[in-house]
């Protein structure tokens, strides 16, 4: 018998380092190595530098393949300044770019949606209806939701449409996955039925369980001069929603505590802004570091004494950072300064890995870093118990045996 084949369709994908296409990268080659057809429809890299690589730009469309994976690459607009207009035009050059794609490749027998952009609801019910297959719509990210909390779209009219087309999409999804109980929970609450609202979890790389066993920390602190110094260390995407000030604020209001530095290491659409904020305060205990390789992240893993988990106080159960699982694995104390009615709030304190501060309240944060820099017992217990919960809740081969149930579910149908 032929093999399944499975047409992921998502605007994230390897080669990008942060963020969703890492877990796309993963499920798509998980399938093929079980003995599937995978073809991954996709973008142009681009994130979190809002910048497409010099060997991608200037191409319509390019094919690839990796580890078994078609990758068929199609047009994106990616701007230089990000802004809502920007965004809505960015998504949208995705959408028509892709779908033209999509209609070249023989027929699937299982469409897998990755959303954001919401606007791929519409193309898997057509391409759906035209091959006469299912489709699984996977939302890592509740993104109207999301756009109506941090206040990024003011039209009343423009959130009707929006919030149609996630109805539309869901009611026409074989199913629909997310990331966390809160966020499923969410999606029911939208008159989805809840058997038909599965939970697909991300994972942690498995190289963080044994992080303490690398020797690549000193040299981290030797070449940032942080040999003795308490690192406290936020990573990856610098967006709105991530509301990265409130780190700032926290250096400046411990700029006498020499014995502390904190570290933003990523890139985003907002890391220009702050990096001019710091400079107008003069805040040497605060340093930027860009997009780092996996070696090197995993040693700033293993030198970091405490990891920062930040958000907009309007994000509640819309979204849930994989730094998340990233800093829990690699038993690293957390400080979540979030929306106490947060998925993230939950898991930090249900997982016994840290404290929780009001979003947004830099007095709060800065008082929480004091006091785990001066108790390297509690940071110990926090790490240790954050590194328990996560080996229960997000190891890799469970999450993506999990997954491939609910593909073989709906193709033996």
């Amino acid at each position: 018998m032929a093999a399944y084949r499975i047409l992921f369709l998502g605007i994230n994908y390897w080669p990008e380092k942060t963020g969703i296409g890492i877990f796309n990268t993963g499920r798509c080659e998980f399938l093929s190595s079980k003995g599937y057809e995978v073809s991954m429809i996709t973008a142009f890299p681009y994130y979190p530098f809002w910048e497409i690589p010099a060997e991608y730009r200037g191409k319509w469309f390019k094919d690839e393949s990796r580890n078994g994976v078609k990758i068929l690459r199609s047009f994106i607009y990616v701007p230089k300044k990000v802004s809502t207009l920007s965004r809505i035009v960015h998504e949208a050059s995705f959408l028509f770019s892709s779908l033209l794609r999509a209609l070249l490749v023989k027929k699937p027998d299982l469409l897998f949606i990755v959303s954001p952009p919401l606007g791929l609801g519409l193309s898997a019910f057509f391409l759906s209806k035209l091959w006469n297959i299912p489709y699984i719509f996977h939302v890592p990210d509740l993104q109207p939701d999301a756009a109506r909390d941090l206040g990024m779209i003011n039209s009343n009219l423009f959130f009707d449409i929006l919030y149609k087309i996630e109805k539309f999409a869901y009611d026409n999804a074989a199913k629909v996955s997310t990331l966390t109980p809160t966020m499923r929970q969410k999606i029911i609450s939208k008159g989805i039925a809840a058997e038909k609202v599965l939970l697909l979890p991300d994972w942690a790389d498995p190289l963080l369980f044994s992080l303490p066993e690398r020797n690549g920390a000193l040299k981290f602190r030797e070449k940032y001069g942080l040999e003795e110094r308490i690192i406290v260390a936020h990573t990856g995407n610098m967006g709105v929603k991530q509301g990265l000030d409130i780190v700032i604020e926290a250096a400046e209001r411990l700029k006498e505590k020499k014995g502390i530095v904190f570290l933003l290491v990523g890139d985003g659409a907002d890391r220009r802004r702050l990096e001019e904020k710091a400079q107008s305060l003069n805040l040497p205990q605060l340093k930027f570091i860009p997009l780092l390789p996996k070696e090197e992240y995993l040693a700033l893993l293993s030198a970091a004494d405490i990891a920062l988990v930040t958000q907009k106080k309007e994000v509640g159960d819309i979204v849930f950072p994989s730094k998340v699982m990233t800093y829990l694995s690699a038993a690293k104390p957390v400080i979540g300064a979030v929306n106490k009615n947060s998925e993230v709030a939950k898991v930090i304190l249900e997982a016994g890995a840290g404290r929780v501060v009001p979003a947004e309240d830099s007095k709060a944060m800065a008082e929480a870093v004091g006091e785990l820099a001066a108790d390297a017992q509690l940071r110990q217990r926090f790490g240790e118990e954050g590194r328990a919960y996560a080996l229960r809740t997000w190891q890799k081969k469970k999450v993506l045996e999990e997954m491939e149930k609910a593909v073989e579910d709906l193709l033996k149908k």
